[in-house]
């Protein structure tokens, strides 16, 4: 990746950021707002009586603090992340810590992470892995002569990156943990990191998995589940059979927005992380590649600008945040289509949750300053 870890030294003044890919990420916004209100109706009105309860909740917590998150990270210059990049990892520890507190942190569905905020709550998760990506681009700059030896590259980022993980393993959140464990990998490969060092990452990150699947009964349904697709269809295969019902149903145009039959009482997470279904049932295929085009833009023209920042703590901060996104909805997409187990975590962009939403637009306004420095 010698394109990427090339460090150049002469720096251009600040320019304009990439409306191009501002225009990506407002189109991805916008595309997951309507698909919201649609999936969100037959939910809403059975629980609150109102049609579109959930859509104005998402521009309420989500949109309308994202859009000023956005816009407060592209005018901060970047390096000063690398500044505070300690300072913002302690923050993000002392948030996960709340949320074993009682009477703080929210306790639901077996896990611990949300913490309340009066009318809407905070899922510090999503804030933790942002500010480790940001911390791990530092260091990652830092040690970018030392990443290849085992004592001084290798083995601090694997006892650092344990120590984050473990925080998500007490929630439990194994399907953030995943998406975060994906990104660092691939962020210490693009620093350096060799072939043999990557193998032994993904071979300690596979057995930390299989064992936290194995003590949990819960994951373990979810696997056998996607081992045999056919076995109880009625009970611990019910969402991903209606996931492929609501899916291929779809055809190639798709019945038309706002006519999918399996969000209303069939289909469960319909705003959750089974929201691509609906895509795929009133969108049909046509709509569901065009999603997907969306996000490969999305990602490519990012990398593009990861290419171009002036130092490696621009590269690797960029690289990290596109890591994040794309893999936590190429794994949502694939598992609601069968390629993947069922693991609960949102489609980027599209799905009910507030402070993912913020987050994601601070992310992009972090690269949208990036954008403006060019080497």
């Amino acid at each position: 990746m010698v394109w990427f870890y090339e460090k150049r030294i002469d720096m251009r003044g600040a320019g304009s950021y990439d409306k191009i890919f501002f225009t990506l990420a407002m189109l991805l916004l916008v595309f997951g707002l309507f698909i919201l209100a649609s999936a969100s109706l037959g939910i809403s009105v059975s629980q609150f009586g109102y049609p579109y309860y959930y859509l104005l909740h998402q521009i309420l917590v989500g949109v309308i603090p994202g859009l000023i998150l956005l816009y407060a990270a592209y005018r901060v210059p970047y390096l000063m992340w690398r500044k505070y990049a300690l300072l913002l990892l302690l923050a993000a520890f002392f948030l996960m810590f709340l949320v074993f507190v009682p009477g703080i942190g929210l306790y639901h569905g077996g896990a611990r992470r949300w913490i309340a905020l009066g009318f809407f709550s905070f899922q510090p998760a999503e804030f933790l892995k942002l500010a480790y990506v940001i911390y791990l681009a530092t260091w990652l700059e830092s040690k970018s002569k030392a990443i290849s030896s085992f004592k001084f590259g290798f083995l601090p980022f694997l006892i650092m990156s344990a120590f984050i993980a473990s925080f998500l393993i007490l929630q439990p959140d194994i399907g953030t943990l995943g998406v975060l464990l994906v990104s660092i990998l691939f962020m210490f490969f693009l620093s350096g990191g060799n072939f043999k060092q990557m193998a032994l990452l993904s071979l300690i990150g596979l057995v930390i998995i299989s064992i936290l699947i194995a003590i949990a009964p819960y994951r373990l349904d979810r696997l056998t589940v996607f081992l045999n697709l056919s076995n109880d269809p009625q009970g611990k295969n019910y969402q991903i059979n209606q996931s492929l019902i609501a899916a291929g149903s779809g055809g190639f145009w798709g019945r038309g927005f706002g006519l999918s039959r399996q969000k209303f009482n069939y289909l469960p997470e319909p705003i959750g992380d089974s929201i691509f279904a609906v895509v795929a049932e009133e969108l049909g295929f046509v709509g569901g590649i065009t999603l997907l085009a969306l996000f490969l833009l999305f990602f490519l023209r990012g990398i593009w600008t990861a290419s171009r920042a002036p130092d490696l703590f621009g590269k690797f901060l960029v690289a990290g945040i596109l890591f994040l996104i794309m893999f936590q909805a190429l794994i949502n997409i694939s598992a609601i289509v069968g390629l993947l187990p069922l693991t609960g975590i949102p489609l980027s962009f599209v799905s009910y949750g507030g402070t993912a939403l913020a987050l994601t637009l601070a992310e992009v306004g972090i690269i949208l300053n990036i954008s403006k420095k060019r080497a």
